[in-house]
């Protein structure tokens, strides 16, 4: 690969290998039992789609500190992807989200398999939550056994640890916020530790750290890395909304039904007067807010001009980050592809 960033050759290079060794990996899996092959046909379907941001941004973590292309960078990078299926299969599974990517998410696709037993829902919950863990495993092997130098790894290590503790404390976050009086200090807390480190600022890091990145380059990848991934959330808050279900492949209008600490509902409540947050206690309190309620609470997000305002947030940050990434001593095409990331990640329609 060139030094010129090739963004449709890279996520080529991702899903090749991702395919690969989770089909891999599922025919060992369904090998214990041909029973599994549905537990196995959801680990290939958690990598079938996606963006490829995190393995992008873990690989220019490491090129940016000066290391050459390889085949065993992207292949550690592709854990980052691994990383992102668990997460989203558990996400899912805590926002009992009916489609990702335009499919099933794993519970709906696994009830097939449960149909006829016990408790069939519980039990379809209940193999999702195992795809997840399995696929967090997977991350870990496929990182461990990606060729790098087992002293690069070894200096990697701790940062895994730190990505797992921050990821679950910001679903955790989210869990014990939801239901909470809309709080826009508390919503990005959550976006940060759910969202922007993992997806941007810990591959980042992993990167830099497996090429002996210094100590100041590091605190830049954080700097850079953080307003970034908190740009990346509120993009998906507004999409979440207000975006084709057709283009996002999610179901529209989940963070609203589930009264989820949103930065995008705070902001709306922040420049709400009295009628309009009882129009959104009505829309909100009910248990299943019908197409009416949605429709009710986008306009008041409208009318107030409360997605402006989450573009303004956004921009800001992108902003910010891209002053960072000035400022630090990286090579020009390193620089070049984290500044084409930025933009790629805050300004999606997807």
């Amino acid at each position: 690969m060139s030094d010129q960033w090739e963004p449709a050759l890279f996520r080529t290079r991702v899903d090749e290998l991702l395919h690969r060794f989770v089909a891999q990996e599922a025919d060992h899996f369904t090998a214990i039992d041909p029973i599994l092959s549905p537990v196995a046909e959801q680990l290939e379907a958690a990598v079938a789609d996606g963006k490829r941001l995190r393995a992008a941004f873990c690989y220019w973590g490491w090129r940016a500190v000066g290391q050459p292309d390889s085949d065993a960078l992207v292949r550690a990078a592709a854990s980052m992807e691994l990383v992102h299926a668990a997460a989203t299969v558990h996400d899912d599974l805590i926002d009992d989200s009916p489609l990702r990517h335009g499919r099933p998410t794993a519970r709906i696709a696994l009830r097939g398999a449960v149909r006829r037993r016990p408790r069939a829902d519980a039990a379809s919950r209940s193999l999702a939550m195992l795809v997840g863990d399995l696929l967090m495993a997977l991350a870990g092997q496929l990182f461990t056994t990606s060729g790098l130098p087992a002293a690069y790894l070894a200096r990697a290590r701790p940062l895994w640890s730190v990505m797992a503790r921050e990821l679950i404390a910001g679903e955790c976050l989210e869990i014990l916020r939801t239901g909470d009086g809309p709080d826009i200090a508390v919503s990005l807390k959550v976006i940060r530790y759910k969202t922007a480190k993992y997806t941007v600022e810990q591959p980042l890091l992993i990167g830099g750290v497996l090429a002996g990145a210094d100590g100041r380059l590091r605190e830049g990848y954080t700097a850079y890395g953080l307003p970034l991934g908190e740009a990346f959330q509120l993009r998906d808050d507004l999409l979440g909304l207000f975006a084709d279900p057709e283009r996002t492949g999610k179901a529209n209008a989940d963070d609203v039904r589930g009264r989820r600490p949103t930065a995008l509902l705070a902001e709306t409540w922040r420049l709400a007067g009295g009628d309009d947050r009882d129009r959104l206690r009505a829309a909100l309190g009910r248990r299943h807010p019908d197409a009416d309620d949605l429709g009710a609470v986008r306009e008041v997000m409208r009318r107030l001009k409360a997605p402006d305002r989450i573009e303004d947030m956004i921009s800001v940050r992108v902003e910010k980050a891209l002053g960072v990434l000035h400022e630090l001593d990286v090579p020009p095409h390193a620089a070049a592809a984290l500044t084409s990331l930025a933009r790629s990640a805050a300004h999606r329609l997807s």
